[in-house]
């Protein structure tokens, strides 16, 4: 038996004095942030010594920060002491794949958002309203239900680009699926990515990713053209309330991208993850793929690859099912998927057929490479 979670994001609607607090407490958590930030580099710089500062200790000097939830001001620490460990765990790793030193949160572009946690009941689920800590009954629409067994650890109050204000439930529950054992694994797949459309699968059947960006890229094109007329879209010109009625708009058609993207991936993932006791996949770095110099980055961007993968390994981990990710280095698409023979000219994207030079197969490229990819997650399962 151990202890798992889950997180459910519902939409709420707070009501303006709610809204006051909630936008207040955006502010404060940036505000500590930036003061712990300043500090501990001034000091590190200065004595080569790490210091941990603490809200408590700003509290004094900065009285407003008295009026917001205290947790949120814990927890702002707690993740910037995160982002430091990340740092330093990243130190031996090649500098693309590494975490970068924790930046100071602007108002204009860090995302709003603040956590809170489960503490003496100060925190009240119902089917109807959520209750917050400084912030009281919030209305808060439910589209998943829930087990009442569960406990609710913390609460992520957040708002998008858009203006809509969201919660993000945790809850902790007992878990007793355990993994499938190896040798009762019955059902297996290889996935190979495809910068047109996601993937292609081992047995040969393609995802077909819709690309919203590509289909609302006109509409959204139009919208940026009417901002970029609008008083105060030049650098410090005062803006006028045309030119936020038209930001609210463009970032809305982004909103609209992003939750079709996400909606499509997860129905997908967990069409596959219903299916395949064991997926196998490359472990692509996605962010060095969208570099320009690859010259398809918005196709790579729409695709959405890496998080279509994080969706498959929580989902295989809660169904106890296995994931295996194949080093990203593995010549999948020069090896023969019969007899093995490598063909180094494979190397050129331009050639979308593999002829083997030994036994004379004829196979599409990318379906020989996802039977690789399945085969060499075999390998890496038994071996």
């Amino acid at each position: 038996m151990s202890k798992c979670n889950y997180a459910i994001k519902c939409r709420i609607y707070p009501n303006d004095s709610q809204i006051v607090m909630i936008e207040k407490t955006f502010g404060c958590v940036r505000k500590i942030w930036n003061l712990m930030l300043n500090d501990r580099n001034n000091i590190y710089k200065k004595d080569k010594t790490i210091y941990k500062p603490r809200p408590a200790m700003y509290k004094d000097e900065y009285p407003y920060l008295k009026e917001v939830d205290s947790l949120a001001l814990t927890n702002a620490q707690l993740n910037l002491e995160k982002a430091f460990n990340d740092f330093y765990k990243d130190l031996n790793k090649p500098k693309s794949e590494r975490k970068g030193l924790p930046k100071f949160k602007s108002k204009k572009k860090s995302r709003r958002s603040y956590t809170t946690n489960m503490v003496n009941e100060n925190i009240i689920l119902t089917d109807k309203y959520l209750k917050l800590p400084k912030i009281g009954k919030i209305k808060i629409k439910l589209h998943r239900s829930y087990n009442n067994n569960h406990l609710l650890k913390s609460v992520t109050v957040s708002k998008n680009a858009k203006g809509d204000y969201y919660a993000s439930l945790l809850f902790e529950y007992e878990d007793n699926i355990s993994l499938i054992p190896k040798d009762k694994i019955n059902t297996v797949i290889g996935l190979d990515y495809k910068s047109d459309g996601l993937y292609i699968d081992s047995e040969g059947h393609k995802a077909d990713m819709p690309h919203f960006y590509k289909k609302s890229q006109k509409k959204l094109s139009k919208a940026q053209r009417k901002l970029s007329k609008k008083i105060g879209n030049k650098k410090n010109e005062e803006k006028s309330n045309n030119f936020y009625k038209q930001l609210k708009k463009v970032n809305a058609i982004h909103v609209k991208i992003a939750n079709q993207r996400k909606d499509f991936l997860h129905k997908l993932s967990n069409e596959i993850t219903n299916h395949y006791e064991l997926i196998c996949t490359e472990d692509l770095n996605m962010k060095a793929l969208s570099n320009k110099g690859f010259k398809n980055g918005k196709a790579t961007l729409d695709n959405s690859y890496g998080m279509f993968i994080d969706f498959l390994e929580y989902k295989q981990e809660r169904k106890g099912h296995h994931l295996i990710k194949v080093d990203k280095f593995f010549p999948s698409s020069q090896l023969c998927s019969d007899c093995g023979h490598k063909d180094s000219k494979m190397k050129d994207l331009s050639l979308r057929t593999y002829e083997c030079p030994h036994c004379g197969k004829v196979i599409d490229r990318d379906l020989n490479a996802a039977i690789n990819i399945k085969n060499e997650g075999l390998r890496l399962l038994y071996s």
